[in-house]
């Protein structure tokens, strides 16, 4: 069982949080006030090397005194490539510009906001809740998750899977697609790295947290998909045909 933690302590870092939301949004549509060359930096490492992302994260909460991202760029470009990838599979396998329309609104938002909004709120609630370390005497500051950084941890963990689920699962969906057992292996083998290395971006998120603890409850999700990958393997499920399906069933 998770620890409870005593909420009797004040909580001044709660309002900041609110406070800037506002201010994120409005930065969205102003593309002069994006660092889209860190974006683009952040989004090379988070595939390479994403624990110097997170380190930067560190000298972020230094300098302007939260572990939210101010800047919506990384929210911005991640839909925008979102989108072209998912107009570059409507292209090559759907069948009316109204119903590519349709995809990729509905690809952008519950592939990626809808269930991005979910998840941050349940890792936010989790880690508030469960996951922060008790203070040793009440004249500690209590820290806690802002649901902003929450966001920020599902986009980072988002686009590597991103990479895998859309750019490199596009180029070789008409084998991934194709019926045979080596299909069905190798679309299993690529949705289950893909959402691994989620769950392991998930935990690098919050393990930099230096007041939460019992953070490698993150990492226990990557056992159930380690575990449930044979199952499907062997039970003749393909990730790649059911989801190509859902969206394009005329034409797989």
């Amino acid at each position: 069982m998770l620890p409870t933690v005593s909420k009797t302590r004040s909580t001044p870092s709660t309002s900041r949080p609110n406070s800037m939301f506002p201010q994120y949004l409005r930065r969205i549509v102003k593309w002069q006030q994006m660092d889209i060359e860190y974006t683009f930096w952040q989004m090379l490492h988070l595939c390479t090397a994403p624990k110097v992302v997170y380190q930067h994260t560190k000298y972020h909460k230094q300098t302007k005194n939260q572990w939210a991202r101010d800047d919506p760029a990384f929210v911005v470009i991640c839909s925008l490539l979102l989108a072209v990838a998912t107009i570059a599979y409507c292209a090559a396998y759907d069948h009316s510009t109204a119903h590519a329309v349709f995809v990729v609104i509905s690809v952008l938002l519950f592939h990626f906001l809808l269930t991005g909004v979910f998840l941050a709120t349940c890792c936010w609630f989790l880690t508030n809740a469960y996951l922060r370390e008790e203070a040793p005497n009440s004249h500690v500051v209590e820290q806690r998750v802002e649901w902003l950084y929450a966001f920020d941890v599902h986009c980072n963990s988002f686009f590597p899977m991103f990479v895998m689920l859309y750019v490199i699962h596009y180029f070789v969906s008409p084998l991934l697609v194709a019926h045979g057992f080596i299909p069905e292996l190798l679309s299993n083998l690529l949705f289950m790295v893909a959402a691994s290395y989620y769950h392991y971006l998930n935990f690098l998120g919050y393990d930099v947290l230096p007041f939460l603890e019992r953070t490698t409850f993150f990492l226990y999700p990557i056992g159930v998909i380690i575990v449930l990958s044979p199952i499907l393997i062997l039970s003749g499920f393909n990730p790649s045909r059911y989801f190509m399906n859902m969206y394009f069933s005329q034409r797989i």
